[in-house]
């Protein structure tokens, strides 16, 4: 692939909306060109920063304290049957309109979650130095993290399957420090990503799902929030998320 094409379909391919083979053709490219992947990191980057900035303005709370002022300037009445059914449908009411919210933003922040997990997905495997410790080995891996993660963690064994184990880093989400571990299967890598869920904070469903072209399994074990990140069938997402879950057991 040409420099000009792959910088042509960069934004496509960081937005996930590029088919299949493309997608591949590019990711390709971008591992042996290191102009190419120092333009992707950057636009990386650039998208993480408008999605920041965003986050930082949220609406105010004036419209409740409208209804309670509303509600406090009125005379007293006596209560009768309808003042008190109209005041259970406005109670109904406010509390569903809560609910809604709530459920709205839980489900943004997920998104939210999911997008800049995918972006560091993408801008790792695009450096030239995709993992700070390289190394196949568990045992080195595992205690590499030891006082730059706030949390200990169980690698499983990895032999007799399809999986290899390549490396980690230490990666962020927002400002919470985590761990990211790069495994390859069939020359396709994988990311697993681990961060404490009480400072991510975190809903999610443990199964696997579709998010942009990655396939993705979210789960809590052990105070810790796992997801299993990549281009490879949902079946390759699970059978890693499987031997993660018996190696946190051990």
């Amino acid at each position: 692939m040409a420099c000009d094409q792959g910088r042509a379909q960069l934004d496509a391919y960081l937005d996930g909306e590029l088919p299949g083979e493309s997608m591949r053709a590019l990711d390709a490219h971008l591992r042996t060109c290191p102009a190419c992947a120092a333009d992707a990191l950057t636009r990386v980057q650039l998208k993480r920063a408008i999605k920041t900035a965003g986050a930082r303005f949220t609406p105010s709370p004036e419209f409740y304290n409208q209804i309670q002022k509303k509600i406090a300037g009125k005379p007293r009445r006596a209560w009768n049957v309808g003042w008190v059914l109209a005041t259970a449908g406005f109670a109904v009411v406010l509390v569903a309109g809560l609910l809604s919210t709530y459920l709205e933003r839980q489900n943004l922040r997920q998104q939210q979650l999911y997008s800049e997990l995918a972006d560091l997905h993408v801008s790792t495997l695009a450096s030239a130095n995709p993992v700070d410790v390289v190394s196949t080995d568990r045992h080195t891996v595992k205690p590499w993290f030891q006082g730059k993660v706030p949390f200990t963690f169980n690698l499983p064994e990895l032999q007799n399957t399809d999986f290899n184990l390549l490396g980690g880093r230490v990666t962020y989400l927002g400002q919470v420090p985590g761990a990211h571990l790069i495994y390859q299967i069939r020359k396709h890598q994988i990311s697993v990503f681990l961060f404490p869920e009480r400072l991510v904070g975190w809903r999610g469903t443990p199964h696997v799902s579709k998010e942009r072209t990655f396939n993705v399994e979210s789960w809590t074990q052990d105070g810790l929030r796992y997801v299993v990140f990549g281009d490879v069938a949902p079946e390759d997402i699970q059978k890693l998320s499987d031997l993660l879950k018996s190696s946190a057991k051990s």
